[in-house]
């Protein structure tokens, strides 16, 4: 990971179970869900296990995939 994305959320706060499908990084809620009950998601370099997660400007999400680590920053 060289340059992590950094998305635009439209409030302060996004839960995380939507930022992954905001940065596309889950195709769907259900993916998401799958994601983090898996223990495939990181946020700021610890596993998650709530999708209700809130997250804020800053917070680095990465996600453990078989092509390798996606990640996207709460901008």
């Amino acid at each position: 990971m060289s340059s992590v994305p950094e998305i635009p959320i439209r409030y302060d706060i996004i839960r995380l179970g939507q930022f992954l499908k905001l940065a596309d990084l889950a195709e769907s809620g259900t993916h998401a869900r799958d994601l983090v009950a898996e223990g495939e998601v990181s946020v700021n370099g610890q596993v998650e296990t709530k999708r209700g997660r809130q997250l804020v400007p800053g917070d680095v999400v990465s996600v453990a995939t078989p092509q390798g680590v996606r990640a996207a920053q709460v901008g």
